[in-house]
């Protein structure tokens, strides 16, 4: 084993010289919602009376709880912050951990950067190890910069530092599953895909587990679910972290035995030789073709989802009636039962469209990708415009979420309208529909910014992550109107009402032509690959 190792330290202090900046976003958005829950809770919400509104408002709309996990304490800083920071910080961390493990391993490979390593003195596992480690670092990182930073605002030293120890033992978790998928994948596209699914599933699956008070053995046999279980502020439960520690010790060791016995630049999974002669005829086939693999992907983890959350839908009001501060809300008549229900469906409605926005933001960056590879301009030297090539990928980016929101929310409606909970099969698809404009406008911003300035690609993203702060983040600090109309979901109208006002679509409509036609025009003149 020394032999395979050789060189380990050397190339792991270049490894983290270059790679750890790559933590940086994440830990600045762990330290940022950890902190800021501390600092802001007890000014937004000074009164017990104020704390027990949040958890009731909490608690009225169920669909919150899949993303944030359960609200064991909403009463005080720590409580609160707990809620609202182990899951999404922890999910980011982990997010981080795989995009770095597979950079630095598989993406290595498939760039050539592994051959000329591997040409020096250096063992088979280094390179493995070094990624490995790197990842490993950073989760560290994470937790102790947001663990100290959140106690130097104020919160309490035990809650906090074991809420930032769950951010690094799920980096850790997942820098281990990602050492395995980069074993398996054919390229490092597809290992990145495996860990970040496998990543998706499971939280997801904690999420309902815990909406719907699953049994116990639901929550245990899912990793993620260790971490919610160590309840800070609420129980201080150190001892699951032993469990993730377990597990990475695990799945590390099977993706150093399978990386022993696999070809070089190849993975278990093995890639399929494409087709003799070419089959694409125009630059929409072509964008289908890059994007095909992923856009199967997303389909299917939509239908899942859209079961998920239409069963969800079906047993809300039993949810809802068995809260009793839901109840309190009922009974002061300060809100109905299908008021309510509607409330939820808007909510996992605009959620379906915050994630469908991700495979459209993917396929504007494939783009970019292939433009970096000098794959475009082969084909613009054909007879294919600048126009024509540019549409196809901003099609693709515009119609797949859309049919991924219209058939989740078909689903979702159909498995609704089966049940008595004041919702028609018409009107929970009219709120899907309703909820595509904002989706656009999500992925418009991708577009905008991969036509006309590709140099901050990663300025991409930003759609899905104001759209995402902003509706279902945002209403937890009370923030102004003003602001949370920066996010195109906030004028989605819920159509169930008699009433529904449509002028909030028509606005970001026109957005989304704007972006649309400054990615075009950008994209027409700037330079290739550059």
């Amino acid at each position: 084993m020394s032999g395979a190792l050789a060189c380990t330290r050397p190339l792991l202090k270049v490894t983290l010289r270059h790679e750890i900046r790559g933590f940086a976003p994440w830990i600045a958005i762990a330290t940022g919602l950890s902190a800021s829950s501390v600092l802001v809770y007890p000014w937004i919400f000074p009164e017990a009376a104020d704390r027990a509104g949040l958890s009731a408002a909490m608690s009225a709309n169920p669909a919150i709880g899949m993303v944030f996990g359960p609200a064991f304490d909403l009463m005080s800083d720590e409580g609160f912050n707990a809620w609202r920071s182990l899951a999404l910080a922890g999910f980011l961390t982990a997010l981080g951990s795989i995009l770095t493990v597979t950079r630095t391993t598989r993406g290595q490979e498939d760039s050539g950067q592994a051959e000329l390593l591997a040409s020096g003195v250096l063992g088979r596992a280094s390179r493995l190890l070094a990624g490995v480690g790197v990842a490993l670092v950073g989760s560290v990182l994470v937790g102790v910069i947001a663990g100290l930073v959140t106690v130097q605002c104020g919160g309490a030293w035990e809650p906090s530092m074991l809420l930032a120890a769950t951010f690094t033992a799920s980096g850790w978790m997942f820098a281990a599953i990602a050492a395995v998928t980069a074993q398996l994948g054919s390229d490092a596209r597809v290992a990145s895909s495996l860990a970040v699914a496998t990543l998706g599933a499971l939280f997801a699956l904690r999420g309902f587990a815990y909406a719907i008070d699953a049994p116990a053995w639901t929550i245990w046999i899912n990793p993620l679910g260790w971490m919610t279980e160590t309840r800070p502020a609420s129980g201080d439960h150190w001892w699951p972290l032993m469990l993730a520690a377990a597990l990475t010790v695990v799945a590390l060791a099977v993706a150093f035995a399978i990386q022993a016995r696999r070809d070089f630049g190849q993975g278990i999974i093995a890639s399929r030789p494409g087709p003799a002669e070419g089959r694409v005829r125009s630059p929409l086939g072509l964008a289908l073709r890059i994007n095909r693999p992923p856009l199967i992907s997303w389909a299917i983890a939509f239908a899942a989802l859209g079961v998920v959350f239409g069963y969800f839908a079906t047993s809300v009001q039993d949810l809802l009636a068995g809260d009793s501060a839901v109840a309190g809300i009922l009974a002061s008549g300060a809100a109905t039962s299908d008021g309510l229900t509607s409330a939820f469906l808007v909510t996992i409605l605009s959620l379906v469209g915050i994630i469908a926005a991700v495979p459209g933001v993917q396929a504007m960056q494939k783009l970019r990708a292939e433009e970096m590879a000098d794959r475009v301009d082969p084909v613009l030297a054909g007879a294919v415009s600048r126009r024509r090539l540019f549409a196809g990928s901003a099609s693709i980016a515009l119609l797949a979420p859309s049919v991924y929101v219209l058939g989740a929310g078909t689903i979702v409606a159909a498995l609704a309208a089966g049940t008595d909970i004041g919702v028609t099969f018409g009107g929970v698809l009219l709120q899907a529909a309703a909820t595509v404009p904002a989706v656009w406008t999500t992925v418009a911003v991708a577009i905008a910014v991969i036509g006309a300035r590709p140099q901050v690609s990663v300025a991409a993203w930003a759609g899905v992550m104001l759209a995402f702060v902003l509706t279902l983040l945002g209403p937890t600090f009370k923030l102004w109107d003003w602001v949370l109309a920066i996010s195109p979901f906030w004028h989605v109208p819920t159509m169930t009402q008699a009433d529904p006002d449509g002028w909030g679509l028509a606005w970001i409509t026109l957005v989304t032509a704007a972006l649309v036609a400054a990615g075009f025009a950008g994209f027409r003149r700037r330079d290739i690959g550059v």
